[in-house]
């Protein structure tokens, strides 16, 4: 029998900063502490339960100033008598436990990313230590996390200090979550991890990504998977045979760049060539012609010129990618370039150059968006808002992509499942479509 601290109600609010890796956190510890007897909700918009647990991000400045806003929030809700217990887990605090114990007191228990399970201790004395992940997320889509941490050392990357090296899932144990999760009622996954094409080389050294995919898509009731954070270089070719004949593995593929420019590459530490990567690209397009890429591009890192940055604007020209991010470099303490680097390109030319290489980035996402026009297109329902239905291709990953708006008055649907529309407009990153 489990014999816990709080007894009356015992509700917990899970707040989760950062990315979809720390939402697996969040909803693997959310099973575990209601295998306990706890009652969890996750992100409310005015928690009031009695103990509060902040998942935090510490990957940029940004990040990490949100992440230190939040738990002084709750150091003050808690000071008031709004919540009893404040807990801290995650990136940040694996990252900077030591300090932030001196430094904010008022919090009840740090955890770094991989050992909050011992909250559990806290908060119990004899506590069942297996739970059933708590999905925060519509039933119908989930986030399966395949590896943590990274060998690869970029030099502008603090998640290698923060996760340690790449450690892979067992494929066992991934395609055993996929099983349940599909009895559960999920239909589409999204494949995640810090590099996910070096899946399996710490088995045996070699990489085992195509093989875990094409074994999750043989799973009946899987719908759609779709693949996050690739890396270009040791890219396993594999991977896109894959792609081309399992039906229900996306026409998608992410996968961060960075940058073109061999000056930006090697100072970088990427382990890949401009010329490389333009053949990378063109391999993909030659050999998958009608997949979605994603990738993620760096402005302002140290010593780039404007020959650099001219580099990278020729590039987004030619490449096309249907989706794309981008942001200015962060300085972060510990990393090969906050060592060795100079942060030298000034605030003002980061952002002169990141507005316009998204301006360029939007004339091509409109160009590539108008051209689905008069197209049939599958679709699933993530949601309904006022007059319309809101939902996405196989091409678009949850709230990072386009979404496909219909209108209600074009028929009856149901959230969670998949219906052909035809697009009638579109936007520079949103499709309009009516059901048929």
């Amino acid at each position: 029998m489990t014999h816990c601290l709080i007894m009356k109600h015992k509700t917990v609010d899970i707040i989760t900063m950062g990315c979809s890796k720390n939402l697996v956190d969040s909803e693997r510890l959310m099973g575990l502490l209601e295998a306990n007897g706890f009652q969890c909700t996750h992100d409310s918009d005015d928690p009031k339960g009695e103990i509060v647990v902040v998942n935090t991000c510490g990957f940029i400045n940004d990040a990490k100033e949100e992440s230190i806003n939040t738990i002084l929030e709750f150091v003050q809700a808690k000071s008031q008598g709004r919540i009893e217990k404040l807990y801290v887990m995650g990136c940040l605090s694996e990252r900077y436990l030591a300090d932030l114990e001196t430094e904010i007191p008022e919090v009840d228990g740090w955890f770094g990313k991989f050992n909050y399970r011992e909250l559990l201790n806290e908060l119990c004395s004899e506590p069942v230590c297996e739970g059933k992940r708590h999905i925060t997320t519509p039933r119908h889509y989930a986030y399966i996390k395949i590896s943590e941490g990274c060998d690869r050392h970029c030099a502008y990357c603090a998640i290698p200090l923060i996760t340690g090296k790449h450690r892979s899932r067992p494929m066992d144990e991934i395609l055993d979550e996929v099983r349940q999760l599909v009895k559960d009622g999920t239909k589409e996954f999204q494949v995640i991890a810090q590099e996910l094409t070096y899946y399996g080389v710490d088995f045996d050294g070699k990489q085992h990504i195509a093989e875990l995919i094409s074994k999750m898509a043989d799973i009946e009731g899987v719908e759609w998977i779709r693949l996050h954070y690739a890396y270009p270089a040791h890219f396993p070719w594999e991977l896109l045979d894959v792609i081309r004949e399992k039906k229900n593995v996306c026409n998608y593929l992410d996968i961060a760049l960075q940058h073109i420019s061999d000056h930006m590459l090697t100072n970088m530490k990427r382990a890949v060539t401009k010329q490389e990567t333009y053949d990378f690209i063109d391999r993909i397009r030659r050999e998958l012609p009608g997949l979605h890429l994603r990738t993620t591009l760096m402005v302002g890192f140290p010593d780039e010129t404007d020959e650099d940055f001219d580099e990278l604007i020729d590039f987004v020209k030619w490449a096309r990618f249907e989706r794309m991010g981008a942001f200015a470099y962060s300085e972060e303490e510990g990393t090969y370039s906050a060592q060795h680097y100079q942060d030298n390109v000034p605030d003002e030319v980061k952002q002169r150059r990141l507005s316009k290489l998204m301006r360029v980035q939007q004339n091509i996402s409109a160009e590539i968006e108008a051209s689905k026009i008069g197209t049939v297109q599958r679709i699933i329902v993530d949601r309904k808002e006022g007059d319309y239905y809101i939902g996405r291709t196989e091409y678009c990953s949850p709230e990072v992509d386009p979404e496909v708006l219909i209108p209600v008055s074009s028929g009856k649907m149901n959230i969670g499942d998949f219906y052909q529309v035809k697009i009638t407009d579109a936007e520079e990153f949103d499709l309009y479509a009516i059901k048929i």
